[in-house]
């Protein structure tokens, strides 16, 4: 089994920044994609970054220029650098990843900017 854990979250006031951090159970260098989405209590999850095999990345338009995915084989871990934050990006924030037909998801971990 597959184990996801995030970690880095915390309050922060709004314009700063944070670093989460997702440390997998198992080596990356075959994991299909790795991403970070946000969920908001009544609302459904939205997917925030992608970075894919090759290294590619993609971004929602509400975080392109603030927020960047970024992966460390090395170490089995995603990274997500959260910058010029601003009180609306305040969620839980889980990583996933997609391995074949397969994905799996941590905890996810809260976020919270003040105004």
């Amino acid at each position: 089994q597959v184990q996801l854990v995030e970690s880095g979250g915390g309050l922060v006031q709004a314009g700063g920044s944070l670093r989460l951090s997702c440390t997998i159970s198992r080596n990356t260098f075959s994991i299909d994609a790795m991403d970070w989405y946000r969920q908001t209590p009544g609302n459904q999850r939205e997917l925030v970054a992608t970075i894919i095999s090759s290294g590619s990345t993609n971004y929602a338009d509400s975080v392109k220029g603030r927020f960047t995915i970024s992966r460390d084989n090395a170490k089995n871990t995603v990274y997500l650098q959260m910058n010029s934050l601003k009180p609306e990006d305040t969620a839980v924030y889980l990583c996933k990843i997609v391995t074949g037909p397969k994905d799996y998801w941590g905890q996810g971990i809260q976020v919270t900017v003040s105004s």
